[in-house]
């Protein structure tokens, strides 16, 4: 009896320690690396003629080209051996060439080449320099030449440049004025249109050749928006476009760039803001266009294109499907596969012959694991807004008297959805319930929600996150005691400002890059986005004529009023956050015998990137959570 009576201690404990075989996978922790691995194979490119596929591959610890043929599988191809930088970007121009960015870093200087897919020659096509560049959608060939703009001349303005693809000279098409944010190029390479801003007023102007000067046809306010997407078919005056002008939500509507005004609405939504998607720059049409309620819906303009899209979906049943890229003919597609328990997979489509092939699953090491779903939840903020957010469950399966952790996104001109979110995962597994709001500010719900979290940095959208954790306290799914809060950049803020001001509400805070100084968020701004300035006054504050907010809301003056620990965690190449400033903080703090725990790399920027960071940094927060919030 006694030996009986052992083992079944012996096999209770194995079970425990290690788990049996009968165990749910639910029940199993999974390794921290196994939920933000890095896909070896990324950015996957159709070319136009719909035969071959481009993407970024890993090869000598660098991501460079690689070139997979449709048509004939043996002449796929590395295209690029950059061994000591990354390939940072690249697209295609035509069928047959590929025009692409390297860099050690996405700060790096400016390396911009043209590259023959057959000969595989590479041609710069501009001299390494600091300068900035922006492509001008769309990103396609004129002939021999690409349309950009660069601020070689003055930093704060971008100029029009002809980016000629044989690496002869750059040629300036327009010098910027000074206020001109955007050019749109025609279907014919030329320019006729342009926004600008002085962050207060925007206007669009117009010009019917570009041997004219151009006129302003339009102006709105900085809460109103007018984005072009493209040219109508067979025009060169009327675009389709985004636009909330005389609207809360943005609408697809076609606009009269010649007199400035709305010719129709193409298709709205009432609920919330339509996206910039579906637009086709080779057809010059409309084939559909996006939105996001929680998950990402489509509404087809091209009835063929809608049913081909229906096969897809056929055979991907209760899962969201992105669509990529096409081809000209819109019979080859790149698609992405996910659901908010599933970081996805990437699959190239024939829908000639409704035959899907894998091209890359994004985290192959969860695909076997059974992970928590989200669930959307709605509720009333103390001022009667209303209010939208998701929860995940944690791990075990309990839904009341849970701990709980805020994920504050950044932006804040961001939005939650029903995507998959690694981090999210990471902390239900590890037994928290998470709560992610688009608190006012947010972007996606129309102007007057966005406009509504204006100056409230230190305010109202800080209210937001309590109000809906006391929401969750009154539901009785969160335990009143285990409250922590969580975010990068402005969810880093937000976990800052929670510590320093409300550390009676908040058991304690993580912050990844969070501003700690909102003087030093302000000073920092590159030149390149001066005319932004005036914008961010309207939104976040004037550091000079309302310098006394903004010294209330920034934690930093007030650290010694932080009564819960802190996890600060702070990248060196961030440069809206100083060393100066995250040290002062943290010294503050101590001072107060108030634990903190401060991590700094310097070669890291706002999210580490850097794997051996990665996986550090969230050891970090399961061994900080675990002992405040546990």
């Amino acid at each position: 009896m006694y030996r009986i009576l052992f083992w079944c201690l012996v096999v209770t404990l194995v079970c425990t320690s290690v788990g049996c075989k009968n165990s749910s996978s639910k029940d199993k922790l999974i390794p921290i690396e196994d939920f933000f691995v890095k896909p070896e194979k990324t950015n996957f490119k159709i070319s136009p003629d719909g035969k071959k596929i481009a993407y970024l591959g890993l090869e000598d610890h660098c991501r460079n080209i690689f070139v997979l043929d449709l048509v004939d599988e043996s002449r796929s191809k590395q295209l690029t051996y950059q061994s000591d930088m990354n390939v940072q970007y690249f697209f295609w121009v035509s069928d047959s060439m590929l025009v692409y960015s390297n860099a050690h870093s996405p700060m790096d200087s400016l390396r911009i080449f043209s590259i023959s897919v057959s000969t595989e020659k590479s041609i710069a096509l501009l001299p390494t320099q600091s300068t900035r560049l922006r492509w001008l959608s769309p990103q396609i060939s004129y002939g021999n030449y690409l349309l950009a703009s660069l601020n070689s001349r003055d930093s704060t303005v971008f100029d029009l440049y002809k980016i000629y693809l044989d690496g002869a000279k750059p040629e300036l098409v327009t010098k910027n004025p000074g206020n001109i944010l955007h050019w749109i190029a025609s279907p014919d390479g030329k320019v006729r249109l342009a926004t600008t801003s002085d962050s207060v007023q925007e206007s669009i102007l117009y010009r019917a050749s570009e041997a004219e000067a151009f006129k302003q046809v339009a102006i709105t306010d900085y809460q109103t928006l007018i984005r072009p997407l493209g040219y109508v078919k067979n025009s060169l005056t009327n675009i389709y476009a985004l636009s909330n002008d005389n609207r809360d939500k943005l609408a697809l509507v076609e606009y009269n760039t010649t007199e400035g005004k709305e010719e129709r609405v193409v298709y709205s939504h009432d609920k919330v803001d339509i996206n910039p998607s579906g637009y086709s720059p080779y057809l010059q049409k409309l084939v559909y266009s996006q939105y996001i309620v929680n998950n990402k819906e489509l509404h087809f303009f091209d009835a063929d294109l809608a049913h081909k899209f229906q096969r897809l979906s056929a055979q991907f049943e209760k899962q969201t499907l992105d669509i990529l890229d096409t081809d000209t003919s819109l019979n080859h597609w790149i698609v992405k596969v996910s659901t908010d328990v599933d970081a996805g997979s990437i699959y190239y489509y024939d829908a000639e012959t409704n035959h899907i092939t894998l091209l890359s699953d994004l985290n192959p090491k969860l695909k076997s694991m059974a992970l928590q779903p989200k669930e959307p939840i709605t509720f009333q903020a103390r001022d009667g807004l209303t209010l939208q957010g998701y929860l995940t469950y944690p791990l075990g399966g309990k839904r009341n008297g849970l701990p709980v952790v805020a994920l504050v996104h950044d932006g804040p001109n961001r939005r939650e959805s029903m995507d998959f979110d690694a981090e999210a995962q990471f902390l239900a597994n590890r037994g928290y319930l998470v709560f992610q709001l688009n608190y006012r500010g947010s972007s996606g719900y129309g102007k007057q929600f966005w406009a509504a979290g204006f100056k409230e940095w230190g305010g109202k959208i800080q209210s937001d996150i309590i109000d809906g954790v006391t929401w969750l306290i009154h539901q009785g799914i969160v335990d009143k005691n285990r409250v922590g809060i969580m975010g990068a950049g402005f969810g880093g803020y937000s976990a800052l400002h929670a510590a320093t001001y409300n550390s009676s509400f908040y058991k304690c805070a993580i912050s990844m890059s969070g501003y700690t100084n909102l003087f030093t968020y302000f000073k920092e701004i590159p030149p390149y986005q001066q005319p932004y300035v005036r914008l961010f006054h309207n939104i976040i504050g004037d550091p000079v004529r309302e310098a006394d907010m903004f010294k209330a809301i920034s934690p930093v003056f007030h650290a010694d009023k932080v009564g819960i620990p802190v996890l600060f965690v702070q990248g060196g190449r961030d440069r809206f956050s100083s060393l100066t400033d995250a040290n002062q903080f943290v010294q503050k703090v101590k001072n107060n015998n108030t634990p903190i725990r401060y991590i700094y790399r310097e070669d890291e920027g706002r999210r580490f990137r850097s794997e051996e960071n990665m996986i550090t940094y969230y050891q970090e927060v399961e061994d900080f959570l675990a002992k405040y919030l546990k």
